[in-house]
């Protein structure tokens, strides 16, 4: 394990070595770490994983430099952080102080010039945020609120919403989410046994529905009232 101390020279297989180690040791952190430091960036996500970040790169490039003293300053950077995510938990004035409170930027579909300057963004951030949320017109806005994690949470006025059954109090039926039975020319067995069918129902019902192979099926999902549905390889 000569080769996590630093070094005058490392061989091809060391420098492997290294950046093996320091790959499932990163996949390591980042799981302990949680999906939030992943998906959103909020102040203290950022700083940990900037340093986490420059820590391993330096010994991956420099053989002088060695990785057991990285791998152990990430482990103490994790602790920290860990222990600052319990902290910004159990109290909400540490919360306040680390986090950024929300800021308005649109109100009763008027623009409000001391909110984007508050949150450093420009106009042209802001219609981008909007079309992204299909939005074409920023009279519709009722409220729009830049978040500590750098995302907008737009509300539109009520009468700008989209129409939905529940605007003229219809039934609905219950939300059924397909299984994916066929997934790259594959059947999933462990999904037909909880829908008590069976690889022979499969191939019998793409012959009869689609006059095809498993083979040929990029996807196929089922749903509770029994609709096949599968998207081919073109």
């Amino acid at each position: 394990m000569d080769f996590l101390q630093g070094q005058e020279t490392l061989t091809t297989i060391e420098w492997i070595l290294r950046a093996i180690i320091a790959f499932f040791f990163l996949l390591t952190v980042a799981k302990i770490l949680g999906q939030r430091t992943i998906s959103q960036l909020r102040l203290l996500d950022f700083v940990i994983a900037l340093v986490i970040g420059n820590i391993i790169a330096h010994p991956l490039s420099d053989e002088h430099l060695g990785l057991k003293g990285s791998i152990i300053s990430t482990i103490v950077l994790v602790v920290l952080y860990l222990g600052g995510i319990f902290s910004i938990l159990k109290f909400p004035s540490l919360r306040r102080l680390i986090n950024s409170s929300p800021i308005t930027i649109v109100q009763d579909g008027e623009i409000l010039y001391k909110g984007l300057e508050k949150a450093r963004i420009s106009i042209d951030v802001l219609l981008e945020e909007l079309r992204e949320e299909k939005i074409d017109d920023v009279k519709k806005v009722a409220l729009a609120i830049w978040e500590a994690d750098g995302k907008i949470s737009v509300f539109l006025h009520p009468k700008y919403e989209p129409i939905t059954p529940s605007s003229f109090q219809m039934e609905t039926e219950p939300f059924d989410l397909p299984r994916t039975i066929i997934k790259e020319g594959k059947i999933i067995s462990k999904e037909l046994i909880q829908i008590h069918r069976d690889e022979g129902w499969v191939v019998s019902s793409l012959q009869s529905l689609y006059q095809t192979e498993v083979k040929n099926v990029l996807l196929g999902t089922l749903d509770k009232k029994g609709n096949l549905k599968v998207f081919l390889y073109k």
